[in-house]
């Protein structure tokens, strides 16, 4: 069972500091029924997830599987600074009201994951606001000014002469001194973590106690273009909140080898199963399509539910494969006429004028099932039907 757990643990993650006190706590789980912690920080820095925050939850609900207790820890009081991890500017400080609006999606979102059971939900203002002055200046004396600007992100914004403010060098530091509060026994993270997940076995060592945790990172999801990370601001993600009918299409859009790297990192299925899919599509037994399929109704069902994800198959079958138009379709009005460009950015199926120019030189925009060429066509009076691509659709009336 340990090697099982091992294994499970081990996948998809880039890289795990410790993994031999991972192992005692997984041994000491088995034959003693011990449980252990595990933490995560996530900084309420906005209301929308997507698939790439979820890498973390599904890897906590396998901690979970093999004995741990969760410590999913909201960044109520290090919000209000913001991680300057990777950034190369000082980022918007948050209002207690943004962070409580936020902290509701996070979590609505996580239990449909994680087990609430085996989950505690920590705030970390309820120690750092008591931390106090002088509990400030003692946590600022473990790290050194030139230690921090080791940090790739901190010293390109420093030999550039972009403002650092000293709050953000605090951010790591507060975020270590929440494994010394909570004595988490392991810490996950992304990669981009590294330094501040690091700061917490630093720190547990120096204020003594007892333990320092082990580290595993988890790489970033790619988005759906299979090259950048998945963004809201690069459009290639797919959102935990999207319509179920949006969140299915999405996961077909993926290529063949994109869909293997979100099997291992996003469904549930085991090492074992995964690998058995992967066989058949090698060997010419299972059509790459029909795993494909099968993923997309895992994700959609697992934000939704089973019969929502059964129609959004159903949909897609009727608008891809028999070239039919949707059920759902968004309704827009406008007064006096519109340039078609706006107008398909206005009625949410282009992101901007630009891309739909481009859309349409390439041939992907259609007015009421007609392909169009015309980048400056004006619509006057009269009711339309917008679509761009093979999933995007809206009705437009012009008054």
């Amino acid at each position: 069972m340990i090697d099982e757990a091992l294994r499970e643990i081990n996948r998809g993650s880039a890289e795990i500091i410790d993994l031999e006190r991972i192992e005692k706590l997984l041994k000491a789980y088995f034959e003693e029924g011990k449980t252990y912690t595990v933490k995560a920080g996530f900084d309420p820095t906005a209301p929308d997830l997507h698939l790439g925050h979820t890498v973390l939850l599904q890897k906590l609900a396998t901690f979970q599987k093999y004995g741990a207790r969760v410590q999913f820890l909201i960044g109520s009081f290090t919000a209000m600074i913001g991680d300057p991890t990777g950034k190369s500017a000082t980022r918007k400080v948050l209002t207690k009201e943004d962070i409580v609006q936020n902290i509701e999606s996070y979590t609505s979102q996580a239990f449909k994951i994680l087990d609430k059971e085996k989950t505690d939900i920590v705030y970390n203002n309820e120690w750092l606001d008591e931390l106090g002055a002088a509990g400030m200046l003692e946590l600022a004396s473990n790290l050194t000014v030139a230690r921090m600007l080791e940090r790739d992100d901190f010293s390109k914004r420093y030999a550039s002469n972009t403002p650092i403010a000293v709050s953000e060098f605090m951010y790591p530091l507060l975020q270590g001194y929440d494994s010394v509060y909570l004595k988490s026994d392991i810490e996950i993270g992304g990669t981009d973590q590294k330094f501040n997940l690091l700061m917490g076995r630093q720190l547990q060592k120096s204020y003594d106690v007892k333990k320092q945790q082990a580290v595993l990172m988890m790489p970033i999801l790619e988005g759906l273009d299979g090259v950048q990370k998945m963004s809201k601001s690069l459009g290639n993600y797919i959102g935990v909140s999207d319509k179920a009918n949006d969140m299915f299409g999405k996961v077909l859009s993926i290529s063949d080898d994109l869909m293997w790297r979100y099997y291992e990192l996003l469904s549930t299925k085991s090492l074992d199963e995964i690998a058995a899919l992967n066989k058949g599509v090698q060997e010419g037994t299972l059509h790459p399509k029909k795993v494909k399929e099968d993923l997309a109704l895992e994700i959609t069902a697992r934000f939704h539910n089973e019969e929502a994800a059964k129609a959004a198959k159903a949909e897609f079958e009727k608008v891809h494969a028999k070239s039919e138009i949707p059920t759902d379709i968004n309704e827009f009005e406008c007064d006096g006429e519109i340039w078609i460009a706006k107008a398909l950015v206005d009625c949410n199926i282009e992101p901007s004028t630009s891309q739909a120019r481009r859309d349409i030189k390439q041939g992907g925009v259609k007015i009421n099932q007609e392909k169009i060429s015309d980048m400056q066509l004006q619509l006057t009076s009269g009711e339309y039907l917008l679509q761009v691509g093979k999933r995007k659709f809206a009705k437009l009336k012009v008054n």
